[in-house]
């Protein structure tokens, strides 16, 4: 049995493997569209979720599967003081596979420690989001034909960004990437990350403005300014609009430049960009159906 707690859990070769099978899944729906007829997911959501929640959702009923879960903290046990433990070994009674989402960092690591079946890790706090890194990765294999020899950008929340974190850890196995911090001092990329990267000499930058670098890019990830991981408003308040993409600064752009977005947004991509050919953020929501589809399959062993 295995689980899904980090990107890195799977090698570089096995995740090529699970995105020819996502490609086919795109192409050929059909073909999968039963293999979950009699299979559970249980979705455990301990902190709000939309995209993510949904998409785990929508991946298992597209597979022929059926899903139960909560979510919202509130509506479980561990509002009357359950353990994450003693959730995973009753959800493992009832279903096949778990997406766990949890505010604590390692809960979902914890659950699969206790788990007689596969955890997902669905996000644990502003720690690892390794679903959404596989959605981002899949996006650009898929559009850029290849995960090696290009510049990213990753713009905003690089502090408290789990999504950016999980990213930054799975590019650094592939070879030719630089990368460019794009954010205000308070929210710069944490040291631990900038550490690793010095170590295994992989090229990066830190810079204020975005404008100024826009030219250079292959790719630029944007994020929102996270109002649920800040301590008090007025901090929040005066970040939340540090950056906001626009047709103006587009212009900058190559031609072929993409902009991804773990979504949600608030403001920090105009509408206007939505027209873009170069707005990749609704295919990346796609993608990440895909994605969680052929993870599923993976670790319940369905496929070769």
């Amino acid at each position: 049995m295995r689980h899904l707690m980090s990107p890195l859990d799977f090698t570089t070769e096995e995740l090529d493997k699970l995105f020819d099978l996502a490609n086919d899944i795109e192409k050929n729906p059909k073909k999968y569209a039963h293999i979950c007829d009699d299979k559970i997911m249980a979705t455990c959501f301990y902190e709000p979720s939309t995209r993510t929640r949904l998409s785990f959702e929508s991946a298992m009923t597209r597979l022929g599967g059926r899903v139960i879960g909560f979510s919202d903290a509130n509506s479980s046990s561990a509002a009357k003081g359950e353990s994450v433990s003693d959730t995973i070994r009753v959800i493992s009674c009832y279903a096949d596979i778990c997406a766990m989402r949890h505010p604590k960092e390692g809960a979902p690591m914890v659950a699969s420690e206790k788990s007689l079946i596969p955890v997902i890790n669905a996000g644990d706090g502003g720690h690892q989001h390794p679903t959404q890194t596989l959605t981002d990765l899949l996006t650009i294999r898929s559009m850029k034909g290849r995960l090696n020899n290009f510049t990213i950008g990753l713009c905003g929340d690089l502090k408290f960004g789990r999504t950016v974190h999980s990213l930054i850890n799975a590019l650094v196995r592939y070879e030719g990437i630089k990368f460019i911090f794009i954010s205000p001092e308070e929210l710069r990329v944490p040291d631990y990350i900038t550490d690793m990267l010095k170590e295994n000499n992989i090229p990066y930058e830190e810079v204020i403005r975005l404008e100024q670098v826009m030219p250079q890019l292959d790719l630029l990830y944007m994020t929102r300014v996270q109002k649920e991981r800040f301590f008090n408003e007025e901090d929040y308040i005066r970040l939340k609009d540090f950056y906001i993409l626009d047709t103006v600064k587009m212009e900058l752009a190559k031609e072929d430049m993409l902009v991804l977005h773990p979504l949600p947004r608030v403001n920090e991509i105009s509408v206007e960009v939505d027209n873009d050919p170069r707005a990749a953020y609704f295919a990346q929501a796609q993608y990440g159906v895909y994605v969680r589809m052929a993870l599923i399959l993976t670790l319940l062993e369905l496929v070769d």
